[in-house]
């Protein structure tokens, strides 16, 4: 099992940027993803979870109203459309595979139990 994450890169304040997430290796139509990012020194933060249909979306209080997750699970893959990016936005950010059945969606990291591999994202001011 793969996840591949994709998108990164070095961009101004303001500016945007779409992540990506292929999965390989099996189907993840059924479970529940997420975004989470870290940055230097920091602990790994929730940004994002999306339910298996994609009728549901959580956000961070710090992302909400600039970030839109999404998902296709004809491609198996995940998507973070970020928008209006600010400097403390710069990180590593990784997707990941909800494994532990919640009600709600989980801003937990230990309730993912794939992950990927991580794309930098830094925003410059």
């Amino acid at each position: 099992v793969q996840l591949q994450a994709s998108g990164g890169g070095l961009v101004q304040a303001g500016d945007s940027l779409r992540l990506s997430c292929a999965a390989s290796g099996r189907t993840f139509s059924y479970h529940h993803m997420g975004w989470f990012r870290q940055a230097p020194g920091k602990e790994r933060e929730f940004v994002a979870a999306i339910s298996w249909s994609g009728g549901s979306t959580y956000y961070a209080d710090s992302v909400k109203g600039r970030f839109t997750i999404s998902r296709d699970n004809a491609k198996n893959a995940l998507y973070l459309q970020m928008n209006s990016l600010k400097p403390e936005d710069t990180a590593v950010y990784y997707c990941a595979v909800e494994t532990v059945d919640r009600p709600r969606l989980s801003d937990l990291t230990a309730d993912y139990g794939y992950w990927g591999q991580g794309t930098q994202v830094t925003v410059s001011s």
